[in-house]
């Protein structure tokens, strides 16, 4: 049965292009079993109309503060008391504005303070907005009072910005909202090192080498891994992903510079997961300067160097050695590939996928895997990155349980 079997979730949409995430929200948290109602504020109603939200909630819409049919009984009142848990999303600059200066003013806010249910929020806002001070300060405020900030995401924005604004995609905040009401934590003490994302090996001062890794199966991972009650330290390279609501990040460039941070903290962790796609190999020598194209067309050789194998590094460890898990990123005999990987690095643990395979792996929202270790294996078939996250976590905290 879903955690959120019998949990109300009173969804509250401010007006943004993003609320037309929000039916897509209403729906996945409808199929864990929870019991929705919406309310949108006037600025909602100009970008998605009630209706849809009424017809995948299967319940009225809620819009007004003074609705006589409804104020007959104090219908605000009554909605504010039914709600187990409270969540905007899109959450506007002036809706985290009001709330912020207890302001009351629509239905949206006035049931924020006359509700005692736990208040989440998943901002969307243009990126400048989302930086400018007056918002970081009301954000800082919510979050001393008890609100969970679920979010910003990073990248394009409909205005045509990039940078941190996008809310969060609505699996994503179904997979948080789960976490709230999940009985028992399996990780609950745990510390846990994540490795995501590529490496970057410079060959000069603007050139480097390195691959198509996103990083989003690592970051899937870390927000996994504190929903399940860890203390997870998140060492990413270059990627334009958010940092997980309650994940310490360290971020790196390159190989070395990865295995320095990895190997800190692995002193310190219960469970280290290798996720990055580290660059294989690095420039022998780094110019100072750019390298320029010769006009005769006489090729270039480019020495290289092997990069250390990190998470064949931390398993190696005679102490302080954590429960160590690697990823295997395979074009062909995935599974013998991995199995040798899994004996070689001597690794408690390895997950494999085919990055060869359309929509699947690097840059992709999905991915299909198998996971590998003394035992045998377990496929685990094609699914969003965060819904995958969510089974490998499991996966590993039930392994990493029994050593």
């Amino acid at each position: 049965m879903s955690s959120l079997a019998d949990k109300r979730i009173l969804l509250g949409i401010s007006g943004g292009i993003a609320a037309y995430k929000s039916a897509d929200l209403v729906r996945r948290l409808k199929e864990r079993g929870a019991e929705v109602r919406v309310v949108m504020t006037a600025g909602a109603r100009e970008f998605v109309q009630p209706l849809t939200y009424q017809a995948l909630s299967g319940n009225p819409v809620h819009t007004d503060l003074l609705d006589p049919a409804a104020e007959a009984a104090m219908g605000h009142i009554e909605l504010a008391k039914w709600a187990d848990l409270i969540l905007i999303a899109p959450a506007s600059a002036q809706v985290l504005a009001k709330l912020a200066c207890g302001l009351a003013d629509d239905l949206l806010t006035t049931l924020c303070l006359a509700s005692e249910a736990r208040l989440a929020l998943a901002p969307a806002m243009n990126q400048a907005m989302w930086r400018h001070a007056a918002t970081t300060a009301n954000v800082q405020t919510l979050r001393d009072r008890g609100a969970l900030l679920w979010g910003p995401a990073a990248g394009s924005q409909a205005c045509g910005d990039v940078g941190p604004g996008r809310m969060l995609e609505p699996d994503a905040l179904a997979a948080e909202v789960e976490s709230l009401f999940r009985p028992q934590q399996s990780l609950a003490g745990r510390k846990v090192t994540i490795t995501a994302g590529p490496t970057r090996e410079a060959l000069d001062p603007v050139r480097y080498l390195s691959n198509h890794s996103s990083g989003k199966m690592g970051f899937a991972l870390a927000a996994a891994a504190q929903r399940a009650g860890a203390e997870v330290t998140l060492i990413a390279g270059p990627v334009n992903l958010a940092t997980p609501a309650g994940v310490k990040r360290v971020d790196v460039t390159g190989a070395l510079e990865m295995r320095d941070a990895a190997e800190r903290a692995a002193d310190l962790c219960d469970i280290f997961i290798g996720a990055a796609a580290v660059a294989d190999f690095r420039p022998a020598e780094v110019a100072e300067q750019k390298i320029k194209k010769r006009d005769d067309n006489s090729e270039e050789t480019l020495a290289l160097i092997k990069n250390p194998d990190i998470v064949a590094g931390i398993a190696a460890r005679k102490e302080r050695r954590p429960f160590t898990v690697g990823f295997a990123a395979e074009t062909e005999k995935v599974v013998e590939h991995a199995q040798g990987k899994l004996a070689r690095k001597k690794l408690d643990m390895i997950v494999a996928n085919d990055v060869s395979v359309a929509d699947s792996g690097f840059n992709s929202d999905r991915n299909a895997v198998t996971v590998i270790d003394a035992n045998g294996s377990m496929a685990l078939p094609s699914a969003l990155k965060t819904e995958l996250a969510e089974q490998l976590i499991e996966i590993i905290a039930a392994k990493a349980q029994k050593q």
